[in-house]
């Protein structure tokens, strides 16, 4: 039996930047990290041919083209085309759909399973690009390189995409106090709603497939917040970290008007007015988590619990995708 865990993530950065539409004309930048919240899968092999595979659904059929999962399917056809007599179980701490990039997470995961399953070892940054191949090329979802690469990678990471979609990767140089500070107060609180991030991208990659200039400019201006980010935390200003991300999501509501609702917009700026220095809706937008960088932890807490918010801790995770055993 093969186990392997995945990390989520939360995005620092420069998040938008990582889809092809824009990259390859202009290059993309990102900060993200992985947390200790993880997508788990277990694969063993049965005493009778077909696959058993359990994820929210159940799925018991005799071959890989039978397969309904379509990311279990794509996965399967090219890495074990002609294996029969497996079960493949899936679980996670966050569920699907909360911005955290569970879909990059399961991918690689049930790739790592594989690797693993045939006694092979993978590279984080092989592993990334296998991910990407499966979401963006085979199964054609208008995603980024974001959640692949960070899941592989783990840590509190920097991404420099460049035009031909070669991704550099360097952890950003933050101090152990920059670290524990942003680990104790970054705070993360779903807010109830559950969603399609495809739905969310779809319209931020068409506007810039099609050069619309206000997307542009929009995306421009984001890796620049980025960047700026990134400075401010390797000197140890979390405060200016905060109201860059603040900035960040004024400019990130303005590319989809499905990236908020009014319950956001409301639960946000109540963040602001109780203990909250800065913060944006995690992933693509349109439900999950807020996070917000605190300077009041115990005001903002008695705040979104009474609004009926689920917070949920995090530390961040240095491992990336990994075997367990």
């Amino acid at each position: 039996m093969i186990l392997v865990r995945s990390p989520l993530r939360i995005s620092l950065g420069g998040g938008g930047t990582d889809l092809p539409s824009y990259y390859e004309k202009y290059g993309g930048f990102f900060i993200s990290a992985a947390v200790n919240k993880y997508v788990y899968l277990m694969m063993s092999r049965m005493f009778k041919p077909g696959f058993s595979i359990k994820y929210s659904r159940y799925e018991e059929v005799a071959g890989v083209n039978d397969i309904e999962h379509p990311i279990i399917r794509a996965v399967t056809r090219k890495y074990m085309p002609r294996e029969t007599g497996v079960e493949i179980v899936s679980t996670a701490d966050i569920p699907a759909g909360t911005g955290m990039g569970s879909s990059a997470s399961f991918t690689a995961a049930l790739i790592k399973s594989i690797y693993a399953f045939n006694r092979m070892v993978v590279s984080p940054r092989r592993l990334a690009e296998e991910a990407c191949e499966i979401e963006i090329n085979v199964l054609r979802e208008p995603v980024g390189k974001q959640d692949q690469y960070i899941t592989a990678f783990g840590g509190v990471t920097c991404f420099e995409i460049g035009t031909d979609g070669t991704v550099h990767v360097s952890p950003l140089q933050i101090s152990e106090e920059t670290r524990c500070e942003l680990e104790d107060n970054l705070l993360l609180f779903f807010t109830g709603y559950s969603r399609n991030a495809s739905e969310v991208l779809r319209i931020q990659n068409n506007a810039t497939i099609h050069q619309d200039e206000e997307m542009i400019s929009n995306l421009h201006f984001v890796k620049k917040l980025g960047i700026e980010s990134k400075a401010a935390l390797e000197r140890g200003d979390a405060e200016q970290f905060a109201g860059l991300m603040n900035t960040h999501w004024v400019y990130k509501k303005k590319r989809a008007g499905a990236m908020t609702n009014g319950q956001i917009d409301y639960l946000y700026d109540m963040a602001l007015k109780n203990g909250a220095l800065g913060g944006k809706l995690i992933g693509a937008g349109g439900g999950g988590f807020l996070m917000f960088y605190a300077y009041d932890k115990r005001a903002l807490r008695k705040k979104m619990q009474a609004e009926g918010l689920r917070e949920i801790r995090f530390k961040f995770d240095f491992k990336g995708t990994d075997v367990m055993f």
